[in-house]
């Protein structure tokens, strides 16, 4: 049994940790999740196993990591959700949300993100959330809209060589 960070209607988030190698292998070793996250649309082991060890340290010096993400019925992994370092001098940090392609379509990025900005809202003193998605991400576009995130500007992403559409979403709207 995982130990459990959060949870929400039908999720729960645990903690990244070394032992999680397949299930990052999983995630991000899937060309479907990272068609819209990498510049050839694909990311190596190596990478893979980078990206993991990334979160365990964001989570470490931070205290949030985009979490591994389970149905708290089965504890099937779907994918991860959570924040990362964006700009903490401001208090400003990075929603993201990945999701296995098995996971799609059934509105756990919405209830996962919802989750978490419940969670910088009030369990930490983040003020603002910053969101970006890949220009032809039609669906994150979508989402980050409904959650009440705010377009600001274009902003360079290295990992795709693109401009990709920005958003911040102030906390103190969050009820």
């Amino acid at each position: 049994m995982r130990k459990k960070q959060l949870e929400t209607d039908r999720l729960f988030f645990s903690n990244w940790t070394e032992e999680d190698k397949d299930l990052a292998e999983k995630l991000w070793g899937d060309e479907k999740v990272t068609h819209f996250i990498a510049k050839d649309g694909h990311l190596s082991k190596r990478q893979v196993l980078q990206r993991l060890a990334l979160e365990i340290k964001s989570q470490k010096a931070f205290g949030f990591q985009y979490w591994p993400l389970f149905l708290k019925v089965t504890e099937e992994f779907v994918g991860c959700c959570g924040l990362h370092d964006y700009d903490l001098e401001n208090r400003i940090a990075e929603l993201g949300f990945h999701l296995v392609p098995s996971a799609w379509g059934k509105g756990f990025a919405e209830e996962a993100a919802r989750g978490v900005i419940n969670y910088a809202a009030t369990q930490t003193d983040l003020t603002t959330l910053f969101a970006g998605h890949h220009p032809e991400n039609q669906a994150s576009e979508k989402l980050l809209k409904k959650l009440g995130f705010q377009f600001q500007s274009k902003n360079y992403y290295e990992p795709t060589g693109l401009e990709h559409p920005s958003y911040l979403l102030k906390l103190t709207t969050i009820n």
